[in-house]
């Protein structure tokens, strides 16, 4: 009874009043004990005498092991109580720093995903428009080489029909030409040197004022329509600086005639020449080719009516008794049979010519009568004498100026087609130097872009392993977490 009345009481005083344990665990906390006893036994062990020797109370046995217990319940309290205190508050800032590095560790990933998704839209959006500027730069070229050949042979054209126009108007320039002109060697020199300046200058003008302005437009909407198509596979920063590499000036197109080599070679002849005579007539009615072949052929019939001459023998190496005569001799053989011969020939011409004039004179007597011949003598002759007064320095300066203009327009139409390839590869090359500025352009554009991608290829690469080197730390967290969970369990927490 009065066990239970202690019992009681304890069990009251835990429950009700301090309220640590429940009413059921209570009995467990209770122990009836006897010090005294366990000591004394405890001293005769330690003095090698039987621990139950001695006067001991009965029931002794159960009492030491109920103190056995209590002893080891105490230990296990007080170790908990040891650990707990030394514990509890590092394992909680341990759970607290693990909370933290794991809401860390998921902001980072988090952070990480979305520059990464970011990172692939822009690399393919680079890429999109690396392979955009790729396919519509060679469509481009293309056009653009099209275009060029055909401004080029455009301006070819414009400028031979224009130069074909200048040259059948070429009088018109050599007109236009005044100096100071004279017949003689020095002075034709001078005013030929100058007259071909002129030309030359006159038909540059002239080729210039026609076809210039037409092509220097042409050129700069060529330029224009370059750099509208180059623009948009541009960056909005290179963009700005086109104007830069395509400077806006006058094309300035050089026609290079060089007259005064193509007609180096020119030859006048202002020789006074009688428009009825035998030479004028030929060449008017047989052209100046047939004229030429006609004369050259009348000159060999007449060097062929003459007879041959005898030639000069040369020294014999046969026997004395035939030798040759001696070379004065011989030297008056020569000059003797030279006259003779002239004086025949001389003869032959003129009888046969005075044989032509009386047969053709008698056939046109008899035909018209001696009044008209006799007119048409005077008239020839009042002709002859009007046409040589009349060739004076100005006519010979007409004269000059004729032959220059049929000359040089022979001349000229052999370039033609070599000046206009000339213009037309001018135009060519300024458009080529223009749209390869360009091309360079797109090209460190390209190589930009290029770059752009190879950056955000590496820096998705950077965010990969960060987000993997995140998730592997949280991991880490969550495992020290459980960990941390399962010390507190066993150690931390008050055994039932």
């Amino acid at each position: 009874d009065v066990r239970k009345q202690h019992t009681d009481r304890c069990v009251n005083f835990l429950v009700d009043e301090l309220k640590v344990v429940e009413r059921d665990q209570a009995p467990n906390r209770i122990f009836f004990v006897s010090a005294k006893e366990v000591l004394n036994s405890r001293m005769q062990r330690a003095q090698g005498m039987p621990e139950t020797g001695g006067a001991l109370a009965e029931g002794f046995q159960e009492r030491l092991k109920e103190f056995q217990s209590f002893e080891r319940r105490f230990e296990e309290c007080i170790s908990q109580s040891a650990v707990k205190t030394k514990f509890e508050q590092h394992t909680i800032r341990a759970k607290q720093i693990s909370e933290q590095v794991k809401t860390i560790m998921d902001a980072i990933n988090i952070d990480a995903a979305e520059k990464r998704v970011a990172a692939l839209e822009d690399r393919e959006y680079q890429k999109d428009r690396l392979e955009f500027v790729k396919n519509q730069l060679n469509l481009l070229i293309d056009d653009i080489k099209k275009k060029i050949k055909a401004i080029s042979e455009d301006v070819e054209s414009k400028v031979s029909v224009a130069m074909g126009d200048e040259i059948s108007r070429l009088h018109v320039i050599v007109d236009e030409f005044h100096t100071d002109f004279h017949p003689s060697p020095h002075v034709l020199k001078i005013y030929k040197s100058e007259l071909l300046s002129h030309v030359e200058e006159g038909m540059g003008k002239n080729l210039a004022f026609r076809c210039s302005s037409a092509i220097n437009a042409s050129v700069q909407s060529s330029q224009n329509y370059m750099i509208e198509s180059m623009l948009p596979l541009l960056p909005s920063a290179a963009q700005s600086q086109v104007s830069m590499l395509v400077p806006n000036r006058t094309f300035d197109l050089s026609y290079d005639l060089n007259c005064a080599t193509i007609c180096s070679d020119f030859q006048e002849n202002i020789e006074f020449q009688f428009s009825l005579g035998w030479k004028c007539l030929v060449h008017r009615y047989l052209g100046s080719v047939n004229a030429q072949k006609a004369l050259t052929l009348v000159n060999k019939n007449f060097q062929t009516s003459q007879p041959a001459l005898p030639m000069a023998q040369t020294p014999s190496s046969g026997p004395p008794s035939i030798a040759a005569p001696p070379n004065n001799e011989r030297a008056l053989m020569t000059q003797e049979d030279l006259m003779v011969a002239m004086a025949t020939n001389v003869a032959s011409l003129t009888s046969r010519a005075s044989m032509t004039v009386i047969v053709v004179g008698g056939v046109v007597w008899k035909t018209v009568g001696w009044r008209l011949i006799v007119l048409s003598a005077s008239l020839y002759g009042l002709l002859y004498l009007y046409e040589r007064l009349t060739w004076t320095t100005k006519a010979k300066e007409r004269a000059l100026k004729r032959q220059f203009v049929d000359y040089a327009t022979e001349k000229l139409q052999l370039i033609v087609s070599f000046t206009s390839a000339n213009c037309s590869h001018q135009v060519q090359q300024e458009m080529a130097t223009t749209f390869a500025r360009l091309c360079q352009q797109v090209d460190q554009t390209q190589k930009e872009l290029e770059a752009d991608i190879l950056q955000l290829t590496t820096k998705i690469d950077q965010l990969e392993k960060v987000q993997m080197h995140s998730k592997s730390l949280r991991h880490k967290a969550t495992e020290l977490e459980k960990q941390l969970e399962e010390f507190t369990n066993q150690y931390l927490q008050p055994q039932q």
